[in-house]
């Protein structure tokens, strides 16, 4: 497959928020179907009716390119090792998040060309809120089909400017040690530190979008967590990567399972 055209991605955007309604659906009834997988992650109606509406139509327009998304995820490494091109597929990002009604969930489509994410879009149905980016050509977000607006779109004008100011953003529903000393590590640099917390991939959204700095995550995510998210970071001049080897995430590796990483946003300077 050569690189998206404006058409591809269209469709793959349209796409993305059929998945939305159909998540919508179930969140506005009294009825989420909660079964618990293996690892106790709660899994629900939405998840899968988000799933078929992705996948049936992601198979219908582009049949050549094989798909792995967390909910039919259990295809063999020596089939996926020789993907060239591939979608990444979480159709419901945050599902605990869903449970609790708080809006902050996503739908997540990554392109994947040889280990690397060359686009990404990540949607949340609740805000109306679409996040997107493609290789080479930058990263946008668009709120309730309104004007297009590439990001970063509130870049502080440079920390020394800003009194020092950054914003850690953190994890909702997950914390750890090692992320609250990295905190404490951030805090002891700058003098002035704001902590804030959403759920998601929206956490790497709004770095990219300039609200936050830097978001570390010490704890465990999956490749379908981080793939769509990243290339937007990226785009907008931040980077997501392995918290001990400095290099980007990497993915179709052989355990699904992603390293600690940090997201930076344009301007922060790493510890």
């Amino acid at each position: 497959m050569e690189k998206l055209n404006k058409r591809d991605i269209l469709k793959i955007l349209e796409i993305t928020r059929q998945a939305g309604k159909a998540i919508i659906k179930v969140y506005n009834s009294n009825n989420f179907g909660i079964e618990y997988k293996k690892d106790k992650s709660p899994l629900t109606i939405a998840d899968k009716k988000s799933n078929d509406v992705i996948l049936n139509n992601l198979k219908e327009l582009y049949p050549e390119i094989p798909i792995l998304s967390e909910e039919e995820k259990d295809i063999p490494y020596d089939k996926r090792k020789n993907w060239r091109y591939f979608w990444l597929i979480d159709p419901l990002d945050g599902t605990k998040d869903f449970i609790k009604r708080n809006g902050e969930f996503t739908v997540n489509i990554a392109l994947v060309y040889k280990n690397k994410p060359v686009f990404g879009v990540v949607y949340a149905p609740v805000l109306d809120i679409i996040y997107y980016a493609i290789e080479g050509e930058g990263a946008f977000r668009q709120e309730k089909k309104m004007v297009l607006q590439k990001l970063p779109i509130e870049i502080k004008d440079g920390f020394a400017k800003n009194n020092n100011k950054i914003t850690v953003v953190a994890s909702r529903s997950h914390t750890s040690d090692e992320t609250n000393e990295y905190i404490k590590g951030v805090k002891e640099k700058y003098s002035n530190v704001e902590v804030t917390s959403i759920g998601s991939s929206l956490k790497l959204c709004i770095v990219a979008e300039g609200k936050a700095d830097v978001y570390p995550r010490f704890g465990p995510t999956m490749e379908w967590d981080t793939a769509a998210s990243q290339i937007i970071v990226e785009q907008s001049g931040g980077k997501v990567i392995n918290a001990k080897t400095k290099d980007p995430l990497r993915y179709n590796k052989k355990n699904l399972l992603n390293p600690w990483f940090i997201v930076e946003g344009r301007d922060f300077k790493t510890q």
